[in-house]
């Protein structure tokens, strides 16, 4: 029996007062990550309430799956652990590449440049004030500063995606557990994007009277068809995203070498991915964004099923109270900032307030929020083409530019 289960990964018997331990080998975890994946979108397809809080599927089944194991770790029978950090490391730069490669030179002109300015202005400014909220409130409570940060911009505007990869950053400084509780401030934003944004962006609307444009209509790019993809367009598409992820690594070679600084290496594919498709762009090559789109939600999916099936839940217990207080912190600011800062700065019209509600969504969350909270509103009040095409993807684009350099900044300095 035990050179059967050879195959499958390393058992390691009990010893010492530690429970047993199984090792389950990398293409039996991508089969345990498979099943979290189908687990997750089953119970978002049945539930009305996680689909209203936009909550991506691997995070529901993941977070399930990882109490189980604790609660089995926990009653002394057996500690399971998965070989997924190489395949988990693909995952996560090749998403972040792709979000990189939604940064369009073309699609910025066409918003105009004043618009375009003003929301990434507000976006730096929202993650910076949120770190510096966290940073603050945790060192008054005697939270560390690293633990701190993944209670402020990198669960709350970075989402799961950015919290597990600086959370992987912050345990290899020597904090404990950074990255269970970057995935749970993370999964709390998520919900406390959805609950605030739509409640936000209707009290803007009705308190200043406005009304939607009749003459603004669906246009045929955001009308939600599904686009049907192709076999050959899809090889040629990651053979693509390979490409620009290796010219990723002297990128990140180079930013990784910036004193005092310490760069992960999804960095370097996130610029590589925006300085791929704009060259690409400028030299009229094709290139087909519907495929890119489904290899980047792919990998999301696969990222985030093998960060959170292995979490420790128990770990967040010492730190549960403290990190309560700095989301509810979050939450109050992300509420004011939209209120009285991005509606402002958006032009204090329709579109403004819609977009308030999608800052909401991002900057408490993700940008499934964000797109959630502007369809809530405008499925109401009536129809934006900006707010909706717009919006969403830019300012995302720059939250993921941006929140990684200055988490990079800030975990340096702070560790």
């Amino acid at each position: 029996m035990e050179n059967f289960m050879e195959y499958f990964g390393k058992y390691t018997p009990a010893a010492d007062g530690v429970v047993a331990s199984f090792k389950v080998e990398y293409l039996t975890s991508l089969l345990v990550a498979a099943v979290v994946i189908f687990l997750g979108r089953a119970l978002v397809r049945k539930s009305k309430l996680l689909k209203k809080y936009a909550i991506p599927a691997p995070v529901i089944s993941g977070l399930l799956f990882s109490i189980v194991i604790s609660l089995i770790k926990g009653a002394g029978i057996i500690g399971l652990s998965f070989d997924k950090a190489l395949i988990q490391d693909l995952s996560q730069n090749i998403f972040f590449l792709c979000v990189g490669f939604g940064f369009s030179l073309k699609m910025l002109k066409k918003a105009g440049g004043k618009l375009c300015f003003r929301i990434a202005f507000a976006a730096c400014l929202i993650i910076s004030i949120q770190n510096i909220v966290g940073l603050l409130i945790g060192k008054a409570i005697g939270l560390h500063p690293l633990l701190a940060l993944q209670c402020s911009s990198s669960a709350m505007s970075g989402g799961v995606g950015t919290a597990s990869a600086f959370g992987a950053t912050f345990e290899a400084a020597g904090v404990a557990n950074a990255v269970t509780v970057g995935v749970a401030a993370a999964t709390l934003g998520n919900v406390m994007g959805s609950l605030i944004g739509g409640p936000v962006g209707a009290f803007l609307i009705n308190k200043h009277n406005l009304k939607a444009d009749p003459k603004d209509s669906i246009d045929v790019a955001a009308t939600g068809k599904v686009v049907e993809l192709n076999t050959n367009r899809l090889i040629s598409s990651f053979a693509l995203i390979l490409v620009l992820a290796g010219l990723g690594m002297p990128i990140y070679a180079l930013l990784d070498n910036i004193p005092f600084i310490e760069m992960p290496k999804f960095i370097g594919c996130i610029f590589a991915g925006a300085i791929g498709r704009n060259v690409l762009e400028a030299l009229n090559v094709e290139f087909y964004t519907p495929e890119i789109d489904a290899i980047e939600h792919m990998f999301l999916e696969l990222y985030l099923a093998l960060v959170l099936m292995s979490i420790d839940i128990t770990a967040l217990l010492p730190v549960a109270g403290k990190m309560g207080i700095i989301l509810v912190a979050q939450g109050l600011l992300v509420a004011a900032f939209a209120i009285f800062i991005s509606f402002r700065m958006f032009g204090r019209d329709y579109g403004a307030a819609v977009m308030s509600a999608g800052n909401v969504g991002w900057s408490c969350g993700s940008g499934s929020n964000a797109v959630a909270n502007e369809k809530a509103i405008m499925d109401q009040y009536g129809w934006h083409t900006i707010a909706w095409v717009l919006y969403p993807s830019f300012a995302v684009i720059v939250d993921d530019i941006y929140n990684p350099i200055i988490l990079s900044i800030l975990g340096s300095v702070l560790r």
